[in-house]
Order: structure tokens, then sequence, then C-alpha cells
């Protein structure tokens, strides 16, 4: 199994996800950021992940190209189409075979996402990245994308409810690709 994040998961990758999530860079372009994930994932793809599944093994990646779709595709208003075909080419059309949409309230996840960081917030910035200091109004966009591409394809994206406890969402998310295994 190999186990990658996104935007990162590389040398380059890891640089481009410096400069995309670091506060400092609050101008970042709507289009820029579009690139700069696409270009950090096209990095991952021909990097680890095509290798690793030639290789035969099962890749979990946190976050792939429906989260573009979602952030830049809705939440910043850029169209999920462009946003699709420039990902089309960063991925060579690689698209997983499940995807697990964790859902929740935007206000309830910022907070979650703020308080599990610890005191200094986000990777290493006080209050949090980047993206996790958007207004609330960009985070319910978000969202909105993330559940309108699970109601396009709800057999690839499932949703789970992340408001329960943690041990509860990782059951449901441990049933879910276990039934995905057996075929269900």
């Amino acid at each position: 199994m190999q186990l990658v994040r996104e935007p990162g998961g590389t040398r380059i990758g890891e640089r481009i996800r410096a400069l995309l999530l670091d506060p400092g860079h609050s101008e970042l372009a709507p289009r820029t950021e579009m690139l700069l994930f696409a270009a950090a994932r096209a990095q991952l793809v021909d990097e680890v992940i095509r290798p690793a599944l030639a290789e035969g093994a099962v890749v979990v990646c946190d976050r792939y190209v429906d989260a573009s779709l979602a952030y830049q595709g809705v939440g910043r208003r850029l169209g999920i189409s462009i946003v699709r075909s420039v990902n089309d080419i960063g991925t060579g059309g690689l698209v997983p075979d499940l995807t697990v949409l964790l859902d929740i309230d935007p206000e309830v996840g910022l907070e979650r996402a703020r308080r599990d960081a610890g005191p200094a917030g986000g990777e290493r910035w006080g209050g949090g990245d980047r993206l996790e200091r958007e207004t609330v109004a960009f985070h319910r966009r978000v969202r909105e994308g993330f559940l309108t591409l699970a109601g396009n394809e709800p057999r690839r994206i499932r949703v789970v409810d992340a408001r329960a406890s943690v041990q509860d969402v990782h059951r449901a998310i441990w049933d879910l690709v276990a039934g995905f295994l057996r075929g269900e």
C-alpha cells in the first residue's frame, strides 16, 4: 500500500504545497492556484502513483482531482469543466476507483481543523493555512461542490457523515472500503 498526500508527496510537490498554503500569499490568483495544484498533482502521479499502481500497489491519497474541482472549480468559481481539463492533462486522465468524501458543516470542520492543529494552527502558521483562513461562504461553496460531484458519481464518490465521533467515522470508512473491495 502506498499512502500519499496532496498537495505534496514528492520533493517538488512539497515545495509547491508550502507556497500554496502559506497565508502570506493571499494575493495568489485563482488560476495560478489551480495550476499550482495541478502541477503538484502531475508530479505526484508521475513520480509516485503510476509507478506504485504498475507494481500492483493500492494507493491511498489524501485529496486528489475532486478537491480541485470543488475548491478551485466551485469555491474559486473557475468552473468545473476548466479545472477538470487542466487536471486531465496533469494526471493523464487517472481517476480513483473509490473516493471517500467526509462531509461536515464548514463551520464545524474549520473549528475542528483549528483545534486539532494545536496552538500553532495549520502546519506552521498561527491561525491556519491560507485555505483554512478563507471565508465560511467560500467553504460552503466548496462543500456544495463536493456534494454535487458525489451526486453526479455516487458509485465512485461515497459520502460519510463526519459529524460522528472519530471512531464512528473510522468504522464507516472501513466498512465502505471493505465493501468496495468485496465488489459491493
